[in-house]
């Protein structure tokens, strides 16, 4: 009985933490490496992650430094930056690519507002998706009714507080984003 609502419960809680992810990679007007996870390089005829053959490091709030493992990566770091479209303009120096961070137009900001928002609600749709996975199992189980009703009850209290969660860290990026 209430390991049904314990997997529900885990099953949100990843969802939450995909969501804080998702919402880490966009850009605030201040610099992160996160910003960077999303951008793919070529790499010898595959696509593998930029972290992965570089470290990315924030030497100034507006600013990243791209240092990769080997120099003769460079040309492709930069164009798989260009390609991820992420608004910056990599300045190669020879050893490593800077990144500087402009300053967002309020245009900018209502547009990355937009994507957030596109976030929290695929975040509410993946924690309803976990709510019907849950009714599933306990319609499975084959419950007595009054219990089964019961069970029904805690996973939609469940779900609306997650749901509550998603629009809470929604509300929070929105505010960063829009802060100048």
């Amino acid at each position: 009985m209430e390991e049904e609502l314990e997997l529900c419960k885990e099953d949100m809680e990843r969802n939450l933490a995909n969501l804080r992810n998702n919402f880490s990679t966009l850009r605030t007007g201040r610099a992160s490496a996160r910003m960077l996870d999303s951008v793919e390089v070529e790499y010898y005829g595959d696509r593998i992650s930029l972290i992965s053959i570089a470290s990315v490091s924030v030497p100034e709030a507006r600013q990243l430094l791209v240092k990769p493992y080997d120099r003769n990566d460079i040309k492709a770091i930069i164009a798989g930056i260009n390609a991820a479209n992420l608004g910056l303009t990599p300045i190669n120096d020879g050893n490593v690519i800077r990144l500087n961070i402009p300053a967002l137009t309020e245009e900018r900001r209502r547009e990355i507002a937009k994507t957030a928002k596109k976030y929290a609600e695929e975040g509410k749709i993946a924690m309803r998706n976990a709510r019907r996975d849950c009714l599933d199992m306990i319609k499975e189980a084959e419950y007595p009714e009054d219990m089964q009703k019961k069970l029904e009850a805690d996973v939609q209290k469940l779900t609306d507080e997650y749901c509550k969660k998603v629009d809470e860290e929604y509300s929070v990026k929105e505010k960063d984003i829009m802060t100048i």
